[in-house]
């Protein structure tokens, strides 16, 4: 069998396949085939690179940091504004409650002096009442019911009589008009009598009670 016979028998199979990139027309190698042809290890650093750049955070330019830096003062700014604001919202509610409370103040004494006026008229209307005893003529019960609506009128605009007589002595309400000796220790420096009536509107005196005091002295030198 001859040589060209045998390459027949021999099948697709002896048949050698080339890559006609990497080829020329003669057969040979192109002196550039391996350049074209990257190496795993050069696609795998191509790879590296790129993430590497793609990772790196981008510089910011200089306008950028202005602006950022002016919006933090900015920032800042509007804060302190705030704070000062809120802190004038409060002088300013603060001012308001002391003047509204000085305004309350002043009326209390212009009304707590108007109220003494008619106390001193509500006095001699007692003095009259007490000189004419038991009197049930007309006049005595006329000066009694002035005396009455005197007083209610007072009450209605929050003038309270004081209530002193069995009470320890306190100079805050009462003037010791009179002292009274007694011989047991638990009366002394207790009111026994009054003898002009003391007032009060909300908190304060406007006139103090004129009362007699009991002072203790031992029984053996009573």
């Amino acid at each position: 069998m001859s040589n060209s016979e045998k390459e027949k028998v021999k099948g697709p199979s002896s048949y050698k396949v080339q890559d006609r990139r990497r080829f020329d027309g003669e057969g040979e190698v192109r002196p550039d085939a391996e350049e074209e042809q990257p190496t795993s290890r050069t696609v795998e650093a191509a790879g590296e690179e790129l993430g590497a750049v793609e990772e790196a955070p981008a510089a910011e330019s200089p306008e950028v940091v202005q602006l950022r830096e002016e919006l933090e003062k900015a920032r800042r700014r509007v804060d302190e504004l705030a704070r000062a604001y809120q802190a004038i919202e409060r002088d300013r509610e603060e001012f308001k409650q002391r003047l509204t409370r000085e305004r309350e103040r002043m009326v209390d004494v212009e009304r707590g002096n108007a109220a003494r006026m008619v106390l001193e008229a509500v006095d001699e209307l007692d003095r009259a009442i007490t000189m004419a005893g038991d009197d049930a003529s007309p006049l005595g019960k006329g000066v009694k019911l002035i005396r009455e609506s005197m007083l209610a009128k007072l009450q209605s605009a929050g003038i309270e009589r004081l209530q002193v007589v069995g009470q320890r002595f306190d100079p805050n309400t009462a003037e010791a008009a009179d002292m009274e000796l007694t011989t047991s220790e638990d009366e002394d420096q207790r009111v026994v009598a009054e003898t002009r009536a003391g007032y009060k509107l909300k908190d304060r005196v406007i006139r103090p009670a004129q009362v007699k005091v009991a002072k203790y002295v031992a029984p053996a030198q009573a």
